[in-house]
């Protein structure tokens, strides 16, 4: 994989704004319900008296999208705000907007938060000794761990699966724990977690989450499901 940015020392470069931004392509998939959100905590800009604000931006980009965006990219392109004057909020929301829009080919969702959805109330996975899961229950996988395809740095995550069907808790464990060296990026990961489950137990309902540790004031969470009613909000715990 080319990139502009990433495994590269940035300092020096000539890209700025939109040319910054490294897409990568993703591969086609059928899951019904899909999207990558990104928390950017350290958002900072200026307003119309030239004074900077600082806030919480959260960008969702569908799953469904050809391309989504390298995340050094992404951070190094949020970074070079902090000099720009905006007269309103929506105008500094429009531009990223667009940019954003322009490199995924695919219409996404921004705005600015102040707040997170609580975490839905769940089983902790790695506790269990039963041998199977119930029906229509939130297991959640604490210390997910992964690693960057470019970089070989760990990526780390809670997992968190709801499904309509009995899934085995042994086979659960072994199988994301088997994650611990493999090198994906955060979507790709959550996309074959997804499949996997659903090949193994045939769910007429699944949703997958990945909620991942930040990196330089960001966070990508990728959400896979054949619905979207239980782990699709933007949701946080004290740990990450």
């Amino acid at each position: 994989m080319k990139t502009k940015i990433l495994g590269k020392n940035s300092y020096g470069k000539n890209l700025k704004g939109i040319k910054i931004l490294d897409e990568i392509k993703r591969e086609k998939s059928n899951i019904k319900y899909g999207m990558d959100i990104w928390n950017v905590y350290d958002f900072l800009y200026l307003d119309k008296s030239k004074m900077p604000k600082l806030k919480i931006l959260e960008i969702t980009i569908p799953s469904s999208s050809p391309f989504t965006i390298e995340s050094k990219s992404m951070k190094l392109y949020l970074n070079g705000f902090y000099k720009k004057s905006f007269k309103i909020d929506g105008d500094v929301i429009d531009k990223i907007k667009k940019d954003i829009e322009t490199i995924v080919k695919s219409t996404i969702k921004i705005k600015f938060i102040k707040k997170f959805y609580e975490e839905p109330k769940s089983l902790n996975l790695n506790k269990l000794t039963s041998i199977r899961s119930k029906s229509k229950t939130v297991l959640k996988f604490n210390g997910f761990r992964s690693i960057c395809p470019v970089t070989s740095q760990p990526d780390l995550a809670n997992i968190y699966i709801f499904s309509d069907t009995v899934l085995s808790i042994e086979w659960l464990k072994k199988y994301l724990f088997s994650y611990q060296d493999q090198g994906d990026f955060h979507e790709q990961c959550i996309d074959s977690i997804y499949t996997d489950i659903m090949n193994e137990f045939n769910c007429s309902q699944l949703e997958v989450c990945g909620r991942f540790q930040r990196r330089g004031g960001i966070d990508i969470n990728p959400f896979r499901g054949s619905s979207n009613k239980i782990l699709n909000n933007n949701f946080r715990v004290f740990n990450q």
